[in-house]
């Protein structure tokens, strides 16, 4: 009788749980804290239900317990739609909003343009530090700089624009999944390699800009269509990867492993954004950026880009979050 007095005890549980059943199938969207309630109660039912069939209960109560069980179950991990207007939400709505939201993108921003203003001013001012881009760079690196924008562009086939296009989006790429997984893994090291491309970046920037640097122009010529969407993939991939960095140290009362899941949902969104730019600025690097085509042309490249940037991750993502739900 003992297993009998357990189960009736416990009898709150399966109607709180049964309530949450319903108004999860309303609401459709709930809070990290009621999955966390949800879970409990959940496992906990499965618990009473096996308890029941072992002692041979009514037949209305472990009838009652298995709908119970499956309805909790299809709740806990029902599948979402892909209707247009989900879709439409989440891109336009969700994902920017939570880009602009996100205190590691906020602090991955500060922190990397602030290393590559830093770094481009030092490279720039040789007057003031003479061996900073020499020290930084490399004697030979900063001649094949040279050497590489010493002509003018000339005009290629369209299989050498696609090929360009392929290897620019493996390159950067590269770069953007070099600062997640090493901010993932470790947040310290993660910092380290963002300041290492953000000083590397800075020094080329500053140095190329200076007025007696061979190739000067072709450089700026080269680098300014697809900058905004590049350097912006890169900001967005280190604030994913922080994200998931600070989870690691900081779990906030879960085990590690389930608060690093919760934040790779949250993480998900910002590091799509980069990617999707990390291609977008490959292609205009192989289409536009070594073409013949006039400089005012890639400017105005620059500026439209730029103006879709402010409009989606500023204009469409400062308005107030809501609340984290599944």
């Amino acid at each position: 009788m003992k297993a009998v007095e357990r189960l009736a005890r416990r009898r709150q549980n399966w109607d709180r749980l049964d309530r949450m059943v319903e108004e999860f199938a309303v609401a459709m969207r709930f809070t990290p804290t009621q999955v966390v309630q949800f879970a409990a109660l959940y496992r906990s039912v499965c618990a009473d239900l096996a308890l029941a069939d072992a002692y041979e209960l009514p037949p209305g109560t472990v009838d009652y317990l298995h709908r119970l069980v499956a309805r909790a179950h299809h709740q806990l991990y029902r599948a979402k739609g892909l209707a247009v207007k989900t879709w439409g939400k989440l891109l336009l709505e969700d994902v920017p909003r939570r880009v602009f939201h996100d205190r590691c993108v906020q602090f991955a921003f500060v922190f990397f343009w602030g290393v590559f203003a830093i770094a481009a001013y030092m490279a720039f001012r040789s007057d003031l530090y003479p061996r900073f881009a020499e020290e930084t760079l490399g004697e030979v690196q900063l001649a094949q700089l040279e050497s590489m924008y010493s002509t003018p562009f000339e005009d290629r086939t369209f299989s050498e624009r696609v090929f360009m296009a392929a290897f620019y989006i493996r390159h950067n790429t590269g770069i953007g999944l070099q600062c997640f997984a090493s901010s993932l893994m470790l947040l310290i090291p993660g910092l380290l390699v963002t300041k290492f491309n953000a000083i590397q970046i800075g020094t080329i920037f500053g140095y190329m800009a200076r007025p007696d640097t061979v190739g000067r122009d072709n450089f700026f010529e080269f680098v300014t269509a697809h900058g905004p969407f590049e350097l912006t993939a890169i900001v967005l991939a280190v604030g994913a990867g922080l994200r998931l960095g600070v989870a690691w140290m900081w779990t906030g009362g879960y085990s590690r492993l389930d608060a690093i899941r919760y934040e790779v949902k949250r993480a998900m969104p910002v590091m799509g954004a980069s990617m999707l730019l990390f291609f977008g600025a490959a292609f205009i690097e192989g289409f536009v950026s070594p073409s013949t085509l006039p400089y005012p042309v890639k400017g105005g490249v620059a500026v439209l880009t730029s103006l879709l940037l402010v409009a989606y991750f500023i204009v469409l993502g400062m308005r107030p979050e809501e609340p984290d739900g599944v």
